[in-house]
């Protein structure tokens, strides 16, 4: 009984050890991605604040796939992809202030996740 105790540990821990860098990795991935999308945010705002709509756009485009990519339920994840899809939805009718105010507010609440 000791050793089949004994051989179900070992073969637990050793899950545990080569399971840990797989799901880090993914944790890694995540980050990434949020990076990525805050990045891209501050560039739209940054276009945007020049009145280069389409600049703009394309910018908050990207940083809403990143953004899509990096997953999860975190409010403040949700409140920039909301941001985001307003900064494209108003970039692409021209208004480059009104993409510029949700690219800035996406970038703010990208940056918040935690």
């Amino acid at each position: 009984m000791r050793r089949i105790l004994r051989s179900a540990l070992v073969v637990i821990g050793g899950s545990l050890l080569l399971g840990a860098p797989l799901f880090n990795g993914v944790a890694l991935a995540g980050d990434k991605h949020l990076a990525e999308a805050v990045e891209h945010a501050r560039g739209a705002a940054s276009h945007g604040k020049e009145g280069h709509a389409d600049a703009c756009v394309q910018h908050a485009e990207e940083a809403l796939k990143h953004a899509t990519a990096a997953g999860g339920k975190n409010p403040h994840l949700l409140e920039g992809v909301k941001h985001l899809t307003e900064a494209v939805k108003h970039g692409k009718a021209g208004h480059a202030e009104a993409c510029t105010e949700h690219a800035d507010g996406g970038a703010t609440h990208l940056a918040e996740v935690k």
